[in-house]
């Protein structure tokens, strides 16, 4: 089984630096041309499923795979995007968006989504996923928040402070495998 990833194309909230969360954000032209870009880059692999965060953003960028991939895509609301609830449209430098990543801190907020608690939900996600779809190739099209548990849950959690450098840019694709 291999479970390839990839991140949404562009947002105008990416190109502002804004935290979009649950926002539901299209993308712009960038975008979809990232998205056309990376559909051709996976053309040669052999991809079973397509599972998509059901965010605006992440569902066009499957849909542009698709068109060369034409595989069924699902809709998974448990890799959407982690709530940023309070967060929300703000730019990183606005709050401590370090902190809102470190697992060790394990920073509690009034509305924003834990991260052991996000974690948790993509993790869970993950094991219904390979268990479901045992010896299929999956491609999961989802958000930078959602990339650093991913990778996390195939290759461990580093012993960092801060684990945003773990995300994916816009339309970077990574491939795992799962025994």
């Amino acid at each position: 089984m291999a479970v390839l990833m990839t991140r949404h194309g562009q947002t105008d909230w990416n190109v502002e630096k804004r935290v979009q969360g649950k926002a539901d954000i299209e993308l712009n032209a960038t975008g979809i041309e990232q998205a056309k870009i990376t559909s051709e880059k996976l053309k040669d692999e052999k991809i079973d499923i397509i599972i998509s965060s059901p965010l605006k953003r992440a569902k066009q960028t499957a849909e542009i795979i698709n068109q060369t991939l034409n595989c069924p895509i699902i809709y998974e609301d448990g890799i959407s995007e982690r709530d940023f609830g309070e967060f929300e449209g703000k730019q990183g430098t606005d709050f401590d968006f370090e902190g809102f990543w470190s697992y060790k801190k394990n920073l509690q907020y009034d509305k924003a989504e834990n991260i052991r608690d996000f974690f948790e939900r993509i993790y869970s996600t993950l094991d219904g996923m390979t268990e479901k779809y045992k010896g299929k190739n999956i491609l999961i099209v989802s958000h930078g928040g959602v990339s650093i548990p991913v990778n996390c849950y195939f290759n461990g959690i580093p012993d960092k402070d801060n684990l945003v450098f773990l995300g994916l840019r816009n339309c970077e694709v990574v491939k795992y495998s799962k025994k």
